[in-house]
Parts: C-alpha cells; structure tokens; sequence
C-alpha cells in the first residue's frame, strides 16, 4: 500500500481550509485517511498551520510521501529537519540529545522569523490606517472649508439684500412724509385787513 500525505479540502467556496492527513494513495481526496496530522489554513497572512512535526516525521520515516504542497508545509514546520536529524540519530553521526537541541534552536529562530513577519504586518497594518484617517481628515476638513465659504458668499448676499430692502423703506417713508404735510394758513394779518376792506365808511 502506497501511503502519502495529502491535504484534505473543507470549507465553503473561496474560504477553504485543509487538513494534514496520512492516507492511502488511492483514496479519494475527501476520503478516508489514516492519520490526521494536522490542519492548514491558507486565508490568513501569515498561514495559519497546526502539525504534529513527531507523528510527520515518524511517518516519513516509515516511507509516506509528502504531495508538492504538503511537502512545503512539512519543510516550513521542521518535519524534514526533524526526519534529517533522526536520520543521522539512526546512523550513529549525532545523539539524540544533539538532535533535539539543534532542532530546538531551529524552532527558536524560526519562530522569532514568523512573530517578526507579523509584527510587520501589524506595523504595515496600523501605518495604513494611521495614513488613511489623516486622509479622511483633510477631505472633512476640506468640505468644511467649502460649505463656511459656501456660507459666507450667502450671509454677504443677505446683508447685501437687507440694506437694499432697507434704503428703499426710507425712501418710500420721505415720499410719504413730503406727501403728508399741511398746506401753510394764512396769517391773522391778512384776515383783518380784508375785513377793514369790507367794513362800510363811517358818515
């Protein structure tokens, strides 16, 4: 029986993730599987991917073949280095205890290599965050400059009808006034020297 580790699909359309499985080569691909070993999930940046890096390297030792993809994710995880390193642990070239404190100082350092990516990423992610509230910003604060200027041209044409509303009111009011005004009456003078006028003569 030809054994292979694979990945198993699941997940809905565009959102799919996938399982690590140890399976017999002519089974389906969703079929069934020997061993799970582990889960991939390839949405997230960076990949999120859980493997048991011992029970991998056993089976390859015991002969499984990776498939392209799951041979990248074994070789990302440290499953190869580990089956290396077990490898020269067999032949008698390194102890065990050598094996597993070069692979713990491999673990470390690749470890320190992913949390430094996602810092990165946290620190793209905050600066293009920062860089589009500052943009946000100035389109506010350009709007706002347009619509107190906008304002302002209004106020100007208002103030401006008002006084043209307010010149012609006291130009109406002096037209009434002039219109308004009593005729002059004739002086107390006038009315007695036409009444000696008109008084008869004395005999």
């Amino acid at each position: 029986m030809a054994t292979k580790i694979r990945l198993q699909r699941h997940g809905r359309k565009k959102r799919a993730f996938f399982h690590i499985v140890v399976a017999d080569s002519r089974a389906p691909r969703n079929g069934r599987f020997i061993e799970k070993l582990g889960s991939y999930n390839p949405i997230t940046n960076p990949a999120t991917i859980q493997l048991d890096v011992d029970k991998a390297a056993e089976w390859l030792m015991k002969g499984a073949q990776p498939s392209d993809t799951a041979n990248a994710i074994l070789s990302y995880k440290g499953a190869l280095y580990r089956k290396h390193l077990q490898v020269g642990v067999n032949k008698g070239a390194i102890t065990q205890e050598q094996a597993d404190a070069k692979f713990a100082a491999w673990m470390q350092e690749k470890e320190a290599k992913i949390q430094a990516k996602r810092d990165g990423l946290a620190d793209a992610r905050r600066n293009k965050n920062a860089e589009a509230m500052k943009a946000e910003s100035k389109r506010r604060e350009a709007i706002a400059a347009k619509i107190l200027a906008k304002n302002s041209e209004l106020s100007e044409e208002v103030a401006a009808a008002d006084e043209t509303v307010a010149d012609s009111e006291i130009t109406a009011e002096e037209t009434n006034s002039a219109e308004e005004t009593p005729a002059v009456e004739e002086s107390p003078a006038t009315e007695e020297s036409a009444s000696t006028e008109e008084a008869p003569a004395a005999e």
